[in-house]
């Protein structure tokens, strides 16, 4: 039996997109099971079909083909309900019109026989995502020939599209990527990560940036935000209007952050036992020591999260509980549902990223950022090849898209570990079955009241894993946890600020074990979360205290502005 690998099915039929033989092959009626592309993935992984569930399917799709067949030989025009073809150009003509319909008819039945194979839920799931990928590689939207927008274009410009659309393309070929936004509109410091503060502290993983004060007196207990070390900090520090950073400041909270170096081949040799000791660890040390204070609010973000949690864990072993509150947004502990990435974790994968740069090298930022992309390829691939090579449109300047395409590098060593005992093997949610900088760690010992947020569209982070971090933190004291979901996605979701009055949130007192249970019994509110979470900090930030006139102290001096030098470091 061959080895299933998604990312390299996905990189071969990306290869073939030039070939628009392929796109009339395959919008062709199905006849046979041989004749479809998923025959060749079910022979290589040893799945297999019920005859009589394939002949059925078989049945009604040739039903349904000639009816739609039928309407267009009397210039009945198909309905098309899909944003891709939503566009009057698609209905104009019936050719496009059928050519869209038959690839929307192709596309349902080859799920449906992807959901029909009889295979355990690991390869069912990754069947179902490596056809959804071509699937959305083979719409008649992504090709000059078959997409009629892109044709009115042409025509409109007189050509000047399509050399537009050359050239952008070319230049994408250069960088390595397809451009999401503007790029030449945006600067760090400048106009993203621009909330006023200093670099405290340095060392090779991070620097640390203490804010200015926007408020008279603060919190006693600062906080200290880890953000992930995937992609950069400044997903928390976008536009004063959206920015979560200054948003804390704003509510009275002296903010350190910490922002991660990104790694070169200098870091080649560095361990996840590093990112929590002379990461994690110290920023705590750091904070302390300046502030004063034993204990600190302590924030965590997707990996971030992770690498809190099992820092506020291995000190905990140590008899040292520095986290007067512990807040997790769109975290995992619990590895049990990783959603869509799950495709890409199995035996197979790991191992061959040990071999390589398991103990020493670097994961690529750019790998990275292909994989998370290729998650959602309809929105991060495809709209794009539509508008910017297709059309020869310029992507419009937007701040969250360029922060998305200033990826980061991780150490090797590093990144394999996370995977094993993450992802893999899901350890972390087991007590004492790890050992971490030395100590054996285990999440039940952080004694802090937790604040979790999960989106309810988190892709990345099904909510329902985020709520899962509930059973493993405080396990006899639930009553110190308090769960938030919020509307929309992995990011999306948690850069939602007040004054955009967008979206809504739900909450739930009770913390009970079924996070179906706790959303049947959870209010929804309109707005932001926000403010919810700033209420939580306050109540364990201590008493009110004038603010710190200047930033770090004798021992850790003022060392440059923010947003600091390492958040400029690019990957590419």
């Amino acid at each position: 039996m061959k080895t299933f690998d998604p990312q390299a099915m996905y990189s071969e039929w990306m290869s073939q997109l030039g070939s628009q033989a392929s796109w009339q092959e395959w919008a062709r009626p199905v006849k046979a099971m041989a004749e479809m592309p998923v025959a060749d993935v079910l022979k290589d992984i040893g799945g297999k079909i019920d005859p009589a569930v394939l002949t059925r399917l078989q049945s009604e799709y040739m039903q349904e083909f000639g009816h739609l067949w039928q309407d267009f030989a009397v210039s009945k025009l198909p309905e098309l309900n899909d944003k891709r073809f939503s566009a009057t150009d698609w209905q104009k003509h019936a050719m496009h019109a059928y050519s869209a319909a038959s690839y929307l008819l192709n596309a349902r039945f080859l799920m449906a026989i992807a959901e029909a194979v009889e295979a355990p839920h690991k390869i069912k799931q990754k069947i179902s995502f490596a056809v959804q990928q071509m699937i959305d590689a083979m719409s008649p939207a992504n090709f000059l020939v078959t997409n009629p927008e892109a044709q009115s274009r042409l025509i409109e410009s007189k050509g000047e599209s399509l050399a537009r659309g050359i050239s952008q393309m070319l230049a994408d070929m250069q960088k390595g990527r397809i451009s999401q936004t503007d790029e030449s509109a945006f600067e760090v410091g400048k106009n993203v990560a621009t909330t006023e503060g200093k670099v405290v502290f340095e060392n090779r993983l991070f620097q640390l940036i203490q804010y200015t004060p926007l408020t008279k007196t603060v919190h006693q207990r600062p906080l200290l935000m880890i953000p992930p070390c995937i992609n950069k900090y400044y997903i928390l520090d976008l536009q004063p209007e959206n920015s979560l950073v200054r948003y804390a400041v704003e509510q009275g909270n002296t903010v350190f952050l910490v922002s991660w170096a990104n790694p070169d081949e200098s870091m080649s040799e560095v361990t996840w036992d590093d990112y929590i000791e002379d990461g994690a660890i110290k920023a705590f040390e750091v904070v302390r020591a300046i502030s004063k204070q034993d204990q600190v609010n302590a924030f965590g973000f997707c990996v971030g999260g992770t690498i809190i949690s099992t820092a506020l864990a291995v000190l905990a072993a140590r008899g040292i509980h520095p986290a007067s509150s512990l807040t997790l947004l769109t975290t995992l502990l619990d590895f049990s549902d990783t959603g869509v990435l799950d495709v890409f974790v199995d035996e197979m994968q790991v191992a061959l990223r040990e071999q390589s740069i398991g103990r020493k090298g670097i994961m690529p930022g750019r790998d990275l950022a292909s994989t998370f992309s290729s998650l959602r390829a309809n929105d991060l691939v495809w709209s794009y090849v539509q508008s910017n090579y297709l059309k020869g449109e310029a992507p419009p300047p937007f701040d969250l898209l360029y922060w998305n395409a200033d990826s980061t590098n991780l150490p090797g060593p590093m990144f394999c570990w996370y995977l094993r005992n993450t992802y893999l093997e899901n350890k972390l949610r087991l007590a004492n079955a790890l050992t971490v900088a030395g100590n054996r760690v285990s999440l039940e010992s952080i004694d802090a009241p937790v604040f979790v947020y999960g989106s309810r569209e988190d892709h990345i982070v099904p909510w329902k894993a985020a709520y899962a971090s509930l059973s493993l933190l405080n396990p006899d004291h639930r009553e110190r946890n308090m769960f938030v979901l919020g509307a929309s996605g992995h990011i999306a979701g948690v850069v939602n600020p007040p004054t955009k009055k967008k979206r809504s949130y739900w909450l739930n007192p009770e913390t009970v074990e079924s996070a179906d249970t706790w959303l049947s019994g959870a209010t929804e509110y309109q707005g932001s979360w926000w403010p919810v979470w700033a209420e939580f900090l306050a109540n364990h930030g201590g008493k009110m205290v004038k603010a710190p006139v200047k930033p770090g102290n004798r021992e850790y001096p003022e060392i440059e502005a923010a947003p600091g030098r390492y958040v400029k470091v690019r990957a590419d």
